[in-house]
């Protein structure tokens, strides 16, 4: 029974499937009215009535008008926006009113049959039967109701002919009953086939929504950066072409590369160097907020796109605030980190270029910027292409001399400042097999530097000198650049060179330079212990240009410092720059540290840094770099200058 029940049951708890089903239903309203009313119409002109007035007129005429406005109604509702709640009001209500005019109809019928002749009857028959199964199909999209509909209209009609005419309407009225369920059955089958029509139509836009999802996803990710969070490289660039193609009037492109990221992350560790990108992205944004869109290029690189008629004035104000907010101090996880920014500007007015030159253009005076000595803001220029062109060849001149071995050694002379002999050599890169010509140590070690063959170019340095030195006794100063002192393996290189030429560590001086201690000072620290602890002494180049303290030099215990070239320089010419060469002197002293003067170009200076106190004499007074050759031609045991 409670099967059978629920065949009756209105279903409105799928909503998709009602909704499916109140859609159907409002396309067929209409014409299930117009059946019933041309029904209601037809029997009442071909059929004689009883002779009562309501049943011979004003029941068919209100059951027209109910029909017709009923259908007109339901006609202009077809592209009506209808909530969950309305259909589920519609449907019951079209449920209902379905059964209450079927049951008027079937019973207008029925008072219409006793009075009529035998055509006359089979036409209310006829009618009666062809209106029911009308209705039936009309309201197939609700089973419930239209299965209620035939109950009504069926049971009623079987019913009265076989008792009210037993002989005559017997077959009529089985055969009516038969087509009835045939109809129904018909209907169910319908339905099922419905359902499952719209369930799939649902399922498959549910797997449309999770490819819609699981697409915009896999966009999301593809132009995102994992690390910050940022756009990405992809996203910049798709960002400018839908500018370019809306016809932006200006824009501009911000590149900025960190100062000193490697270092931090080969002395810190990737964890620290990973949150320390998470921060940047941070400080960054809050320089950024609503401006312009911030961008991870990849690595210690961001980039920032400014659009608007006033692109070119908002980027240079953000290139210097984003350059004062990475000079700040920034501490993460107990570790107080010291970075810079190298930033380059361009500009587009007027969409002139593609968005690969904008952002080409911006990465030029990017590391224009890092080659004029990081730290500052330059804007592209057309120069900076020569420019550009210029170091990328000399870096591959550079790859190609060392594999064919254009590179060479010379040497300049230490001089020993109280007895005037030669102490040792300091060691200097020369590259005098280039095809071009040869190039000076100024115009390429920097370019060196950036592209990380420093690194090997200073082991050649190294091992050249450490091979011809070697038998010869004298001590051996190497200046060590910053990126090669950076690297993690670099103190187990130096000792593998040592090993393999056999050249005695106590006669080894490395120098490096006091910008890199300020830099890194606890990767400085740990390079100086290593170097002394396998015998090779450490001094510190180019003294008295920076701001080096008497606590400061006690806390890297350096074997040596060596005045840099400009004090020697104002020798003779500015008081005090005597008084400052004999106050450096004395502090070194005082630590037991050797001091060396380089650049000492005259008798006069030399005279004046010997009575300072100076150990040692290095410059062009006692000659220029040469081969080792030329400098042991002139002798070791005789002094190459007279002390007085």
């Amino acid at each position: 029974m409670r099967g059978l029940s629920d065949l009756y049951r209105l279903q409105t708890r799928d909503a998709d499937l009602m909704r499916a089903q109140f859609r159907a239903l409002i396309g067929q309203l209409p014409i299930l009215y117009f059946v019933v009313a041309c029904s209601t119409l037809a029997l009442w002109l071909s059929v004689t009535g009883p002779g009562h007035g309501v049943v011979d007129g004003i029941f068919p005429v209100m059951l027209c008008l109910i029909c017709l406005s009923r259908g007109v109604w339901w006609s202009r509702r077809r592209l009506t926006y209808f909530s969950d709640s309305q259909i589920r009001r519609h449907i019951r209500n079209t449920g209902l009113l379905a059964v209450v005019m079927t049951t008027a109809f079937m019973a207008w019928g029925g008072l219409l049959y006793p009075p009529a002749d035998t055509v006359q009857r089979g036409q209310i028959a006829f009618f009666v039967a062809l209106t029911q199964v009308a209705c039936v199909i009309c309201l197939m999209p609700l089973p419930s109701v239209a299965l209620g509909l035939a109950t009504v209209s069926t049971l009623p009609f079987l019913t009265f002919f076989l008792i009210a005419y037993p002989q005559g309407m017997v077959v009529q009225a089985i055969n009516f009953a038969l087509v009835s369920s045939a109809v129904v059955l018909i209907m169910f089958r319908q339905h099922r086939s419905f359902v499952a029509l719209v369930r799939s139509r649902r399922d498959l836009r549910r797997r449309q929504s999770a490819m819609r999802q699981l697409s915009e996803e896999n966009r999301r990710i593809a132009l995102t950066d994992a690390l910050s969070g940022l756009p990405n490289r992809r996203a910049l660039l798709t960002r400018l072409d839908a500018s370019r193609g809306k016809g932006a009037a200006s824009q501009a492109v911000i590149f900025i590369d960190l100062d000193g990221f490697k270092d931090i992350n080969d002395t810190h560790g990737h964890d620290v160097g990973d949150a320390l990108i998470r921060e940047i992205a941070l400080v960054l944004g809050k320089v950024c907020r609503d401006r312009a869109m911030l961008v991870r290029l990849g690595g210690d690189e961001f980039a920032v796109l400014v659009q608007g008629t006033d692109a070119a004035a908002t980027a240079n104000a953000l290139a210097l605030e984003a350059l004062t907010a990475l000079t700040r101090t920034i501490v993460l996880d107990a570790h107080e980190v010291h970075i810079g920014a190298s930033i380059g500007v361009a500009h587009d007015e007027g969409g002139a270029i593609s968005s690969y030159e904008l952002m080409r253009r911006a990465d030029t005076a990017m590391y224009r910027a890092k080659s004029d000595g990081k730290g500052g803001i330059r804007h592209y220029h057309a120069n900076f292409d020569a420019d550009r062109r210029h170091r990328r060849q000399i870096e591959i001149d550079l790859r190609q001399g060392l594999a064919r071995g254009e590179f060479d050694v010379a040497y300049q002379g230490l001089i020993d400042a109280d007895t005037g002999r030669l102490l040792g050599v300091e060691a200097l890169l020369r590259w005098p097999g280039r095809p071009e010509g040869m190039l000076g140590p100024d115009h390429f070690i920097e370019i060196a530097e950036a592209c990380g063959l420093i690194h090997p170019l200073g082991q050649f340095v190294l091992r050249r000198a450490c091979q011809e030195v070697g038998p010869h006794g004298l001590m051996l100063s190497v200046n060590v650049s910053p990126a090669q002192f950076r690297q993690p393996g670099f103190e187990a290189d130096v000792a593998q060179v040592l090993a393999e030429t056999g050249f005695d560590p106590t006669r080894l001086q490395i120098e490096i330079t006091e910008t890199y201690l300020i830099d890194h000072p606890e990767r400085a620290r740990h390079a100086i212990a290593a170097f002394q602890k396998m015998g090779v002494a450490v001094a510190l180049d180019d003294f008295g240009t920076g701001f080096a303290s008497i606590g400061y030099l006690q806390s890297y215990g350096f074997d040596c410092v060596k005045l840099d070239r400009t004090l020697s320089a104002g020798l003779g010419r500015d008081r005090r720059a005597a008084m400052l060469v004999s106050g450096m002197v004395q502090m070194a002293r005082g630590l037991d540290m050797r001091v060396a003067a380089e650049g000492v170009e005259n008798e006069m200076q030399a005279s004046m840094l010997r009575l300072a106190g100076c150990d040692v004499l290095q410059g062009y007074h006692f000659g220029r770099p040469a081969p080792l050759a030329v400098l042991l031609e002139r002798g070791m045991s005789e002094p190459w200058v007279r002390v007085n």
